[in-house]
């Protein structure tokens, strides 16, 4: 029996994960150089406008190099979750908790790219 076949769409989160050594200058190049636009009301968050997208810049102490992580939304967290396992996609939510009570859950990509999979609805 095939899993149910939900909606699974971009999100519009991106997350860059930054080591230390190179979190000021990555914030200043999408700040002063590119010139985008803050995102405001997150703090500590730091975040910019990245077109339809939100790009948001990480520190991660314990990072030797940066990494890029994406977002999937879906219409239906609990078929979408059965999909991803029937596929034997990797979960790795011990990367970075949700906090009690989420529905949202990390994966892998076969490139090592880690993707939030988190409901439609969910506001950022």
């Amino acid at each position: 029996m095939n899993p149910p076949s939900p909606s699974i769409k971009g999100g519009r989160n991106i997350a860059v994960k930054v080591p230390p050594h190179a979190w000021d200058a990555t914030v200043a190049f999408y700040r002063d150089v590119l010139g985008l636009k803050p995102i405001t009301g997150h703090e500590p968050a730091t975040g910019f406008e990245f077109g339809a997208n939100q790009l948001w810049i990480d520190r991660v102490p314990t990072l030797s190099q940066s990494e890029v992580w994406l977002q999937v939304t879906t219409d239906d967290i609990d078929a979408a979750r059965a999909r991803l396992e029937a596929a034997n996609v990797v979960r790795c939510d011990e990367i970075e908790p949700l906090g009690e009570g989420a529905r949202s859950f990390w994966i892998l990509s076969p490139a090592s790219i880690v993707h939030l999979v988190s409901p439609s609805e969910r506001e950022w």
